[in-house]
């Protein structure tokens, strides 16, 4: 059986460049599934990310294990250490589990893919993202961690940022949102200028990305975290989320919800240090606009 192979970091680096330098012998492409298949370690955390910061003193690790994509289907694990692990929720996928469906869910594939390296592994819900949101979610791996995310939030937690596509010409190229929700008895968050009983304040700031025929692709920082803060935001401003009938869609041109968690930057609560992960824009949200600035 092969060993695993580890290097030691002496300078500042990212990791696609480091493992270009010291896997010689290997293309581009070999290094792309070694990230992809969570065979590539820094400091003992599953890394995929190519752009991934290394620091002096990092230890490398590549691993002999593969995990398997079917044992992923669904997810993709973008950061992992001993206290939380980060994943890429496809959309259609629930975050946990319903009277309806207990099986596939992310939680139940994470939960899956740690006890597989260790039966004692446990996983923690720490926030969820609607099942047609697809994007990054946060999962603790021990209560201690889950109650300081969860009690520290807003504190911890210091950016988040969606991309959706929206029905219509947003005419503003930036503006910020400010309103008070509330969910009425049939689930349904509505809107309001002024506090009211049960009301939360939410505030969603959003920068036009592009803009095509009948759509326009927003990002979205929510300075909040209300539940269905930018479907309802967007709704309000009379550009509701594409294929989101709940919230006043009119058309469905994605097949799916066109929102996307894509970013999310935390202070990690045991370390201290400030984790940034961030995804792509879906290839099926660009594809709408023939020319999508990135962020």
């Amino acid at each position: 059986m092969k060993k695993n192979l580890i290097f030691k970091v002496k300078e500042e680096n990212e990791l696609m460049k480091f493992l270009e330098e010291k896997l010689q012998g290997k293309s581009r492409n070999n290094i792309k599934s070694l990230l992809k298949n969570g065979q590539v370690l820094v400091n003992n955390a599953r890394i995929s990310q190519f752009n991934h910061k290394l620091e002096i003193g990092d230890d490398v690790i590549i691993s002999t294990s593969r995990i398997t994509e079917n044992s992923l289907r669904g997810i993709t694990v973008i950061f992992e250490d001993d206290d939380i692990i980060a994943i890429e929720k496809a959309e259609g996928l629930l975050s946990m589990a319903t009277d309806k469906e207990k099986e596939k869910t992310a939680y139940n594939i994470v939960r899956t893919y740690l006890k597989a390296k260790d039966e004692r592994a446990k996983v923690f819900i720490v926030h969820r993202l609607d099942r047609g949101t697809s994007g990054v979610m946060i999962f603790a791996k021990n209560p201690e961690t889950q109650q300081k995310l969860q009690t520290g939030w807003q504190d911890i937690v210091k950016e988040r940022i969606y991309v959706a596509v929206v029905e219509g010409r947003v005419e503003k190229d930036k503006d910020t949102i400010v309103s008070y929700l509330k969910e009425n008895s049939a689930m349904v968050t509505y809107s309001s200028d002024k506090k009211i009983d049960g009301s939360k304040k939410a505030i969603t700031h959003y920068e036009v990305l592009n803009r095509s025929r009948g759509y326009s692709l927003v990002e979205a920082n929510i300075e909040t975290g209300r539940k269905n803060q930018i479907r309802v935001h967007m709704q309000s401003i009379g550009h509701s989320v594409a294929g989101d009938k709940k919230y006043g869609a009119k058309t469905n041109p994605l097949r799916r919800i066109g929102l996307h968690a894509r970013t999310i930057v935390f202070v990690h609560p045991t370390t201290g240090k400030t984790i940034s992960l961030k995804t792509k824009i879906p290839g099926k949200f660009a594809g709408m606009f023939r020319e999508t600035r990135k962020k």
